[in-house]
């Protein structure tokens, strides 16, 4: 049995702590908040702390806070020479307080508190300091059904940069494209089977081989059109970009 504390009651420390609760391997020995009143529906669940100094021993403790918080928390812990690892796909590995033993438990998803999510679909990226927690935080991941992938810093924070484009700027985009079509009284939902099939497509082809439209055809007459249907300049100025932009990668 895995025991964890989770620090933090934000979107992905939320998530943890169910999917933590769902599994027969691991623990939840506390769960701290600075404000504990984001944690009360949950205390006849799990014991919940907003003070540090009261923290127990567990095997892994878990920083689910914002990117900026990390250090200094860090810092503050009351203990020395047990494994805290932090959440973030973009903050070192090192920014946690050497005080400690040191790691990284990052789960590339996005995360909103009140959407379900199956952690099956969310891989694990792990990354160590010392060798012998290597293999503790991969049966963390696998106890909550995880793939796992043990990777670097370097790696990991290139990660978090290639899924900000294709989660949040894709849901830009998407909110983009809703605010034309509502503009017109059209509903979004007839869009979303086009945004399921393309997500669909590039777990079977690459996004290269899978790209079409206008801008990949050269179609110079559709392009055109649509510039001039885009009432909002800045809408033209990233519809201008992207188009450019595959022209370029696909020649033309």
């Amino acid at each position: 049995m895995i025991s964890v504390v989770i620090l933090g009651a934000g979107n992905v420390g939320t998530h943890l702590y169910k999917a933590f609760r769902k599994s027969d391997s691991v623990t939840i020995t506390q769960w701290y908040n600075r404000d504990l009143s984001n944690l009360q529906i949950y205390k006849n669940d799990v014991e919940i702390v907003d003070d540090l100094s009261k923290l127990k021993e567990a095997d892994i403790y878990v920083l689910a806070i914002s990117d900026d918080a990390v250090s200094e928390l860090s810092k503050v812990l009351p203990f020395e020479n047990r494994l805290v690892v932090h959440t973030s796909g973009s903050v070192n590995v090192h920014d946690l307080d050497k005080k400690n033993q040191r790691g990284v438990f990052y789960p590339l998803q996005t995360f909103s508190k009140h959407s379900e999510i199956d952690f099956s679909n969310v891989p694990i990226c792990i990354e160590v300091l010392e060798k012998q927690n290597l293999q503790l935080l991969k049966d963390l991941a696998v106890a909550i059904g995880s793939p796992n992938y043990k990777i670097s810093t370097e790696q990991r924070q290139t990660l978090h940069l290639s899924a900000v484009y294709v989660n949040n700027f894709a849901n830009q985009l998407y909110r983009i494209a809703h605010e034309i079509s509502d503009a017109k009284s059209i509903n979004f939902d007839i869009l979303k089977p086009l945004i399921l099939e393309t997500a669909k497509k590039v777990q079977d082809m690459s996004p290269y081989m899978a790209q079409t439209g206008p801008a990949k055809r050269n179609d110079k007459k559709t392009i055109k059109r649509h510039l001039k249907l885009l009432e909002n300049e800045q809408h033209k100025a990233i519809y201008e970009l992207l188009t450019k932009s595959i022209k370029q990668t696909h020649g033309r």
